[in-house]
């Protein structure tokens, strides 16, 4: 399953990024395979839809789940159609390091 996160930095010392559509990075995790793959968000300086746009770019890498500290209201229905889990994390000093062992133990 490949999950992608939203990473304030480029490497796996970085911190969960609260925005999704505007965070710094995306990384793609994939929880058989164990690739990870940071992503820049082309999406993060726009003046409007970048939540769409970000839901584009990530489903296009075939995603399954989202982790992020929140979503935007124009997105869930969006995320729901393409069947695409939202998951909220409100640890803002969280590592990708950890969010990455959190799906390994489960």
């Amino acid at each position: 399953m490949r999950v992608a996160i939203t990473s304030t930095g480029n490497n796996l010392d970085s911190t969960l990024d609260p925005r999704f559509g505007r965070c710094a990075f995306f990384v793609i995790y994939d929880t058989d395979t164990k690739a990870i793959e940071f992503i820049p968000n082309p999406n993060k300086e726009a003046t409007e839809g970048a939540g769409p746009a970000s839901v584009q770019l990530v489903a296009a890498k075939d995603v399954s789940k989202i982790i992020s500290g929140e979503f935007g209201m124009k997105i869930k229905s969006l995320l729901d159609s393409l069947q695409i889990q939202m998951i909220a994390i409100k640890e803002p000093d969280k590592t990708i390091n950890a969010i990455i062992a959190m799906l390994e133990t489960k």
